[in-house]
């Protein structure tokens, strides 16, 4: 698959230094989005999806709620195919990878309202700090403490739908992913991989996010359908609130989201 706007290299340079590469226009990936969105809109009516409904229903989370095999097809829809997936096999060399049911992630305007059962501080943090986290460090237990639990490659983002500008944009911080490993690696380097898990890793993580935010710069991300972002695992990123006065279409602002797992556990730490 070649164009005159896909540039693999360019594109690495831009994930291994900034942390993403943002995926140009591709037909392909069109129809895939277009062949999909009727499943993907099924999801926020869907029975057993509906504990994803968030913050006044300003947010569907909708974590693995698309029903795509692990050629990334729904039922009558295409297989993932694309500049995208290209990009991740040959320029990455993350090849056959299953790719696993996908996040649907649903905003609209006026996220996010207040959410029983969260603290203020957490509200303030996700109003102030756009929810800021790196994934698989997953919080636990009464006292929240975070472990890690995924093994994310990478994480795809492919827009379904036109959305403006500022309605709750990806937010990225820009070589967030360097530092980041290298925290890791002094955490779990030296340790076997059966133990990673069992590492409470939270306070290396709230010093390290601390300078992330001082340190890296604030990107916000926006993409339109056909166009995709590829974003390095490690690297410090969240979803902007959406002001009250921005109006959005009917489909919100949806963002589909695959997060396959390495085959070996020591790729999430040791690759590139």
């Amino acid at each position: 698959m070649t164009s005159k706007d896909f540039d693999p290299i360019a594109l690495k340079r831009d994930f291994l230094e900034k942390g993403w590469a943002r995926i140009p226009y591709d037909p392909a990936l069109r129809h895939w989005v277009e062949a999909t969105l009727p499943s993907a809109r099924a999801t926020l009516t869907a029975p057993d999806q509906a504990e994803w409904h968030r913050y006044q229903g300003t947010w569907f989370a909708g974590v693995r709620a698309l029903p795509n095999d692990t050629k990334g097809a729904v039922p009558g829809g295409p297989a993932l195919i694309s500049h995208a997936t290209d990009f991740i096999a040959e320029t990455l060399g993350l090849k056959d990878i299953d790719w696993e049911p996908a996040q649907v992630s649903v905003c609209y305007p006026g996220y996010p309202k207040p959410m029983e059962g969260e603290s203020d501080a957490l509200l303030r943090f996700r109003r102030n700090r756009d929810a800021a986290h790196v994934d698989g460090l997953r919080r636990e237990g009464p006292d929240r403490r975070r472990f890690l639990r995924e093994y994310h490659a990478f994480i795809l983002g492919i827009p379904m739908v036109d959305f403006p500008t500022q309605g709750a944009p990806f937010v990225i911080w820009e070589g967030s992913h360097k530092a980041a490993k290298m925290a890791f690696m002094e955490i779990f380097a030296n340790l076997p991989v059966e133990a990673w898990g069992d590492i409470d890793v939270t306070d290396t993580y709230i010093t390290l996010r601390k300078r992330l935010f001082e340190e890296c710069r604030r990107v916000e991300i926006h993409a339109h359908p056909g166009e995709a972002y590829i974003v390095h695992r490690h690297a410090l990123h969240g979803m902007a609130p959406w002001p009250e006065d921005i109006p959005g279409g009917p489909d919100g602002r949806m963002i589909v989201y695959f997060r396959p797992e390495f085959p070996s556990i020591q790729d999430w730490l040791h690759a590139d």
